[in-house]
């Protein structure tokens, strides 16, 4: 037990599980470590969890605004470069939760979970619906950190013009699922705009509103994205929020431009190694 409370990131640890570290700062916390994915080694740092897509940027959304769509709040949360935490590991897939590592552990490549809303940790892999990894080592060009990163490519409304000043966008290995796959999880109008197979950070919509992470695809669209700044101005507050405009035409409908219910109540579990 010792000497897991002397590690600072997964990559020491030898098994699947809940593990305490220790960030440089000598703050104890715990969280998951993944030892099975492209030879393990992953720490688990954050979660997404939509709690009520009817809600538009109100409380628990924090990985946008909870305080809704306004343009005096550009940033909404901040929480995508701030070192704020909260929440726990082991209900990361029903609630937020980001802990120090986010901001503290140095890295080079991410992996994304999405999983099952409530799901028990012990069947976060088995459970999931999506699940890949980066291998080009993109964050040691940016910080070593998603911390770093968003503080390079600010997520912010009113920044930035849609597809001109928009972040990196990183290929990925799938783990669960496919391109194929993919592309069945968001709505049929949606499939002809992005490109399955990448991670895109920072993007921004036609409205200058900014969306954090475009999972598995490369975009210039919110309909794929998770996160965001603080203001979203089309049809206010109909974009806002943690998951930004999956239910455009209806929850769950997988139609027209909603992505389906699978991909909305799914956690988006990000990690470092």
């Amino acid at each position: 037990m010792l000497r897991c409370w002397l590690m600072k990131d997964c990559k020491e640890t030898a098994s699947h599980g809940l593990y305490y570290l220790i960030s440089s700062r000598g703050v104890l916390y715990q969280t998951f470590c993944d030892m099975t994915t492209a030879g393990g080694g992953w720490t688990l740092v954050a979660s997404v969890h939509e709690n009520n897509m009817y809600g538009k940027c109100t409380v628990g959304d924090r990985w946008s605004s909870q305080q809704g769509s306004d343009p005096n709040r550009p940033d909404g949360e901040g929480t995508w470069a701030n070192t704020i935490t909260f929440g726990t590991a082991e209900a990361a897939t029903s609630d937020d939760y980001k802990n120090p590592g986010y901001f503290d552990i140095v890295a080079q490549d991410v992996s994304v979970w999405h999983v099952p809303n409530n799901s028990e940790l012990e069947h976060w892999t088995t459970a999931s619906i999506l699940r890949y990894h980066t291998e080009n080592h993109f964050l040691t060009s940016h910080g070593g950190n998603l911390l770093n990163l968003f503080k390079k490519f600010p997520v912010r409304f009113g920044i930035g013009t849609c597809i001109t000043d928009n972040g990196p966008a990183i290929p990925i290995m799938y783990d669960t699922g496919n391109a194929i796959s993919t592309n069945y999880l968001y709505g049929p109008n949606s499939r002809g705009i992005f490109e399955p197979g990448f991670i895109t950070c920072r993007v921004f919509n036609t409205e200058k509103a900014a969306m954090s992470l475009c999972s598995s695809v490369k975009t210039n669209r919110l309909l794929f994205c998770i996160g965001g700044g603080g203001n979203f101005p089309e049809a206010a507050p109909k974009q806002c929020g943690d998951f930004t405009s999956f239910d455009w035409n209806g929850y769950g409908t997988n139609t027209e431009w909603s992505a389906s219910r699978e991909i909305t109540e799914a956690s988006v579990l990000l990690f470092y190694r």
